[in-house]
């Protein structure tokens, strides 16, 4: 049915070695096989961009981290401040100063015991024109461990208990008991003249408080006299006098003398001083504040 060049050319296909064919599919295959795998790579390597936020976004996301860091460092700044200003606004009463000390020991107990029972502390107490208070806690807790005499000098060995305060409603006159340890002292066994200067610059400015305006001053000048030395481990009584007031000013004189222990035993001056407190003009506005 084949014409014979038809036939001769199929002889001529039949004649070609098998192996050409087993071996050109195969190379041809492996080739494009190869350049796909190599493409696929390729593309996996190379870095993909993606779109880059517009500006208003990225203006928005900066605005809001801010904005978050910002609200974090006032609250960890304005907390403690805030609850300091809480704990003066709502400070406790002279009455109830006097409930907030637990003594921490027999000791400290005895000391409170003691100046509980005193003659000088029963009259001043039966006496309506005075008010009696604990001043150094009525300092707010977070500020007290600050203070150096409601926080650095209270303690064991020092001012074992807070003093106890008598003030008169007019603000003429003021006393005070503490307990001085034997660790307030310069000379051995003797309490330091400057503890003494710290109890006076106090003692004679809480003593004019009163008839000051908004009930605060600071010291302008103050005076010491050292009469006699102030021994340690013993009970002093301070007394200030408000000897006159002029607006903001008031002049006030007093003195730190030793209370008595035994019946018909007398006080021993060991201090005396004169001071003037000025009450700030700035103060009138922290108070409306």
């Amino acid at each position: 049915m084949f014409s014979r060049a038809g036939s001769s050319a199929f002889r001529c296909c039949r004649a070609l070695p098998p192996a050409v064919f087993r071996v050109s599919q195969p190379v041809q295959y492996r080739a494009l096989s190869s350049a796909a795998a190599d493409a696929a790579a390729a593309a996996a390597a190379s870095p993909r961009h993606p779109a880059r936020p517009t500006f208003f976004r990225r203006a928005l996301s900066f605005t809001g981290g801010a904005l978050l860091f910002t609200s974090l460092g006032l609250i960890m700044v304005l907390g403690p401040a805030y609850e300091s200003a809480a704990a003066i606004l709502s400070s406790p009463s002279d009455a109830e100063s006097l409930s907030l000390f637990t003594p921490p020991d027999e000791d400290a107990q005895a000391k409170e015991d003691f100046i509980n029972s005193h003659p000088l502390t029963l009259s001043l107490r039966s006496d309506p024109d005075f008010i009696e208070s604990r001043p150094h806690m009525k300092i707010p807790p977070s500020w007290r461990k600050h203070n150096l005499t409601g926080g650095t000098l209270m303690g064991p060995g020092k001012v074992a208990v807070p003093p106890f305060s008598w003030s008169e409603k007019s603000g003429k006159n003021f006393v005070q008991i503490t307990h001085v340890g034997t660790d307030l002292c310069g000379h051995m066994g003797i309490i330091h003249g400057g503890f003494l200067a710290t109890m006076l610059d106090e003692g004679l400015a809480r003593c004019c408080f009163p008839v000051l305006p908004f009930n605060i001053g600071m010291t302008a000048k103050l005076e010491i006299n050292y009469k006699a030395p102030a021994m340690a481990n013993q009970y002093l009584v301070l007394r200030a006098t408000t000897i006159k007031v002029e607006g903001r000013k008031a002049w006030v004189e007093g003195h730190i003398e030793t209370l008595p222990t035994e019946e018909g035993q007398e006080p021993v001056v060991l201090a005396t001083a004169s001071a003037l407190y000025i009450s700030p003009k700035q103060a009138s506005v922290s108070i409306r504040r």
